[in-house]
């Protein structure tokens, strides 16, 4: 088994550490992301000759670093880009899990925060899907996808069952997936 986790995990990779994003207000980005999501400010090397501000969510356990945009036309264009930018499921973004979409919805209707919301359906579940931009237009999702079984696409069950064995709660959602890969692939 240990080999084919390492056929699986070349790099040893571990888990998500950041998500980078360059912002045109570094303050008001900073209080967007400690008051509406919950990231809370943690230290940053003083070596850096940027300005930035590095922020962690301790339930999510994943950090968020912000920078200020060097120049004046970075910041203009993300001024821009977060000033009434259609909601786009399909933008690059950043999602989340949640424990009450109604709860976080309510949320950001208090915070006027515009959001759109959509319902996706797979084999019966029904998954639901909150968007929204923070204030340089960056696309986030809020949702409730872990009602959805982890399936790895896979022709062993052995090598799903490898490859999961580590994730929580994974082991109990295996469902082996047989994919035929045509010839000449």
């Amino acid at each position: 088994m240990a080999g084919i986790l390492k056929n699986r995990n070349p790099l040893g990779l571990t888990s998500l550490n950041h998500v980078s994003r360059n912002c045109a207000d570094l303050k008001k980005s900073v209080q967007f992301y400690e008051t509406v999501l919950g990231f809370v400010p943690i230290k940053r090397p003083g070596s850096f000759d940027f300005d930035g501000a590095w922020l962690y969510h301790p339930f999510c356990r994943l950090g968020i670093h912000l920078l200020q945009a060097e120049k004046e036309e970075d910041m203009e264009n993300a001024i821009l880009a977060g000033i009434n930018r259609e909601i786009n499921p399909r933008d690059d973004h950043i999602s989340f899990q949640c424990e009450d979409i109604v709860q976080v919805e309510n949320a950001l209707r208090e915070r006027n925060i515009k959001s759109t919301r959509r319902v996706v359906e797979e084999g019966g579940i029904m998954v639901d899907q909150l968007f929204f931009h923070d204030p340089d237009g960056f696309m986030i999702e809020i949702c409730d996808c872990e009602k959805l079984p982890v399936e790895p696409l896979a022709t062993s069950a052995a090598v799903t069952a490898a490859t999961c064995s580590s994730l929580r709660r994974c082991s109990s959602l295996i469902k082996p997936v047989t994919t035929t890969i045509p010839m000449g692939y």
